[in-house]
């Protein structure tokens, strides 16, 4: 299933390249349903925190009528940044899985290690390295073409 649902993840991020966008997608899965997908979208909605983890866990929210997402899983095709892993432990994700590491902005494996601080309250299983080669080809294809 983790396949599968990265696979909708990188179709989401693939959307997002084709709007202009870093190709980042999610999605969020409940009780074995997709609940919320997205690709990013801060320069369509002009918005920096308009990134796809934060947009999937608004709708999975407002469509469940509750902030706390218990027993959801996050697929996303880069390591969330540290806002989003922030967001993602407030919002109670059950288990995080992502695909290209992010040396650079991460936040869960990389940088500030949110999921690692004395300060976080709600730590999510996470798992790195999904589909690990598409998801990073992807992002390296779109910021090579940017620079052509």
């Amino acid at each position: 299933m983790v396949s599968k649902w990265m696979a909708l993840a990188l179709a989401q991020a693939r959307e997002a390249a084709d709007r202009g966008e870093t190709p980042v997608g999610a999605v969020l899965v409940y009780d074995g349903k997709v609940i919320a997908a997205a690709g990013n979208r801060v320069e369509e909605l002009s918005d920096p925190t308009a990134h796809a983890e934060i947009l999937v866990v608004r709708e999975a929210a407002r469509l469940l009528q509750t902030p706390r997402l218990v027993g959801a899983d996050l697929y996303v095709t880069l390591e969330p940044c540290p806002m989003c892993a922030t967001a993602l432990s407030f919002a109670r994700i059950k288990r995080v899985f992502f695909g290209a590491f992010d040396p650079k902005g991460g936040g869960i494996d990389h940088g500030p290690r949110i999921f690692g601080q004395p300060t976080c309250h709600h730590q999510p299983e996470v798992f790195g390295g999904i589909s690990e080669q598409a998801c990073a080809a992807l992002l390296v294809d779109f910021f090579k073409a940017r620079r052509t």
